[in-house]
């Protein structure tokens, strides 16, 4: 019988160490639910509508084999690593927190303010912009009387949704996912918030209607 053990037990040690060596990374599921939900909040809207499908993940069928070639213990090690690994990652992955004081008053600001904005959202003269805010993209489309109120409500409105962002990566100890949040809440505005009609950019700043 070959003596394989040394290499086993290497092998055995480097895939271990990838197993309890886990990133934290940017967490983009939970971005969006997180997103949903905030937007549900501002605007009303049933986010829930075409929620996005769940993925499902099947480990592999443990097989019987022999350790004594080192072949199959590979093989054999591989696919319980192929089911830990994943599981450890989706333990390891954080929720994304929007339940902070700071958070729920800048989201009760802007939900205060939508109703004033949507009929300005109707008509085309404000649109969401592919950075996460919103927009006058046609001034003429306002009343002559309203507009200083409109423009007033857009800059509030923005100032809310910039310190949303920078506020939910702080809450969850990670400023540095603010871009990343920002990216996820502005595609999910137009997704789950814009309603058929509304304006929103596209990705080369193009305006377009939903």
């Amino acid at each position: 019988m070959r003596r394989v053990l040394p290499f086993n037990l290497a092998l055995a040690s480097a895939f271990l160490a990838a197993c309890v060596t886990i990133n934290v990374y940017f967490p983009a599921a939970a971005a969006e639910k997180a997103a949903d939900r905030v937007i549900e909040n501002v605007t009303g809207a049933d986010t829930t509508a075409n929620p996005t499908p769940p993925q499902s993940f099947a480990p592999p069928r443990p097989q019987p084999a022999s350790f004594d070639e080192p072949n199959l213990f590979v093989a054999a090690l591989s696919a319980v690593l192929n089911a830990v690994v994943p599981a450890a990652h989706a333990q390891a992955a954080p929720n994304i927190d929007i339940d902070t004081p700071q958070s729920n008053a800048i989201q009760a600001s802007m939900k205060s303010r939508f109703e004033q904005l949507r009929p300005y959202f109707v008509s085309g003269a404000v649109g969401f912009t592919n950075s996460g805010l919103i927009e006058v993209r046609d001034v003429s489309a306002v009343p002559l009387a309203e507009r200083a109120t409109a423009k007033r409500l857009v800059a509030e409105d923005n100032n809310d949704r910039n310190a949303l962002y920078a506020e939910i990566a702080r809450a969850n100890n990670h400023p540095e996912w603010e871009a990343d949040i920002r990216k996820t809440f502005a595609r999910r505005w137009v997704e789950r918030g814009a309603q058929p009609g509304w304006y929103y950019q596209g990705a080369d700043g193009t305006w377009q209607q939903k």
